[in-house]
């Protein structure tokens, strides 16, 4: 048994190394694996549903993270956004992908392009607030994410009653969503290290910055 335990914690601990999610983001600038895996993984799903919706397939359940219209900022750079100016810790965002999950099957919800941003930058804080020793406020989160801090304070209520407050996530449970995600996005982690290999250095677009603020909003 002993000898199990230990090959489970080995084992573990090398998925959570490969998915970049031993990263301290506070001290280093290096994007976690995590970051380029959940964009595809959300993006398939996004347009799956948007899809079945369109085709009348599913009915779209109108809440209060839905949007008039599609934000213009993706997926990934939204991500990457909250990631570089949260300084959240990157098992924030496995977290996160674990209460939307939750969250989607209480409420009979799709995940779509009208909602996935605000579900998104929601998620992520409630994740922080739960695992990481120092976070930012909500009037902070809600700049980096596009929208209101009274918005953001009436999302996070909305999310935590659709929890019912079950923000507790056992290490099985995150575990499992790890080797979920990880085998869901198989050639990524080979590309990346491809990139880096070649000397190729991700940035921020400044261009991005200063046109952000008004895509999640709309």
């Amino acid at each position: 048994m002993v000898t199990v335990a230990v090959e489970r914690e080995m084992a573990d601990s090398e998925l959570y190394q490969a998915l970049g999610l031993q990263l301290a983001s506070r001290r280093s600038t290096r994007k976690p694996q995590i970051l380029s895996i959940l964009p595809l993984v959300f993006d398939r799903i996004v347009k799956k549903n948007d899809t079945l919706i369109q085709s009348k397939q599913i009915k779209d359940i109108v809440s209060d993270f839905h949007g008039i219209k599609a934000p213009d900022l993706g997926i990934q750079q939204y991500l990457e956004r909250i990631f570089t100016y949260s300084s959240c810790s990157p098992s924030c965002f496995v977290i996160a992908r674990i209460y939307i999950d939750r969250l989607l099957k209480r409420q009979s919800m799709h995940l779509t392009s009208l909602n996935v941003h605000r579900l998104l930058i929601t998620g992520i804080m409630v994740a922080a607030k739960f695992m990481d020793d120092a976070f930012f406020n909500n009037a902070y989160y809600a700049r980096v994410g596009g929208i209101s801090t009274k918005e953001l304070n009436k999302l996070e209520m909305t999310f935590l009653f659709g929890l019912d407050f079950r923000v507790h996530v056992t290490t099985d449970t995150f575990s499992k969503y790890c080797l979920m995600l990880h085998a869901e996005a198989p050639g990524v982690l080979k590309i990346e290290r491809s990139i880096q290999g070649c000397g190729v250095k991700g940035t921020w677009s400044k261009k991005d910055d200063t046109t952000f603020a008004s895509t999640a909003a709309r």
